[in-house]
């Protein structure tokens, strides 16, 4: 199914956020803490959209489902050494992403809380201080408006104060598990976006802004 999406150009990819959880900051609802029990985090399910079909089925089965390369091998068509080769290069990969926050979630919210002031006082410098030099914003906008994505403090932040003028009611929460936001635009949801917070500072954004699958979530928690 991958390798058909990806040849079908006329057919979306494979898309990059998973369902979406999300709670008030100071209480997460009992069912979504026991799904968070066992999910891998969005984060690395970001990461494992970018592998390759093969990549991602051959680190998955072994690494996570500790399936034997001799199985894997005939799933992917390759050769029991090949497949074990597909998933050493997709465990590196995944190991080279910043795919778990440092922060405890008082820490993330902090950093996040100084993130949105200072984009809605549209002060750039305090925009550009609480970003990592490489940080990466990836934004979600759906089958017709495609994705996003910025690298560097100086174009997140420069585009953090552009949605800062477009008047949105921002409300914290919790987006699978780490600190987020819930943005509403004349009280209609307009995005969700999380952040990833390493050394105190942020480097990964990831926002959805599909308003089809915005309008399927339950956002009854952050009322």
């Amino acid at each position: 199914m991958l390798r058909s999406r990806t040849a079908r150009r006329e057919e979306p990819l494979a898309e990059r956020f998973p369902d979406l959880l999300v709670d008030r900051v100071d209480r997460i609802d009992p069912a979504h803490e026991a799904l968070l029990a066992d999910s891998v985090g969005l984060a690395l399910l970001v990461v494992l959209q970018t592998l390759s079909p093969p990549e991602r089925l051959a680190f998955v089965l072994h690494d996570i489902f500790a399936v034997p390369f001799d199985d894997i091998a005939p799933i992917v068509d390759r050769s029991p050494e090949a497949a074990r080769q597909l998933a050493s290069r997709a465990r590196r990969r995944v190991r080279a992403e910043t795919t778990v926050p440092d922060a405890d979630l008082q820490t993330q919210r902090k950093v996040g809380d100084a993130f949105l002031a200072a984009a809605r006082e549209g002060d750039f410098d305090r925009l550009v201080a609480v970003l990592d030099p490489d940080v990466v914003l990836r934004a979600e906008f759906g089958p017709d408006g495609g994705s996003q994505v910025l690298r560097g403090a100086a174009a997140v932040a420069g585009q953090a104060l552009g949605y800062a003028q477009i008047g949105l009611d921002i409300r914290p929460a919790l987006v699978n598990g780490i600190a987020g936001a819930v943005a509403l635009l004349d009280g209609k949801p307009f995005s969700i976006g999380a952040i990833t917070v390493r050394n105190g500072k942020i480097v990964e954004l990831d926002f959805l802004t599909d308003p089809e699958r915005l309008r399927e979530l339950d956002l009854s928690l952050i009322d």
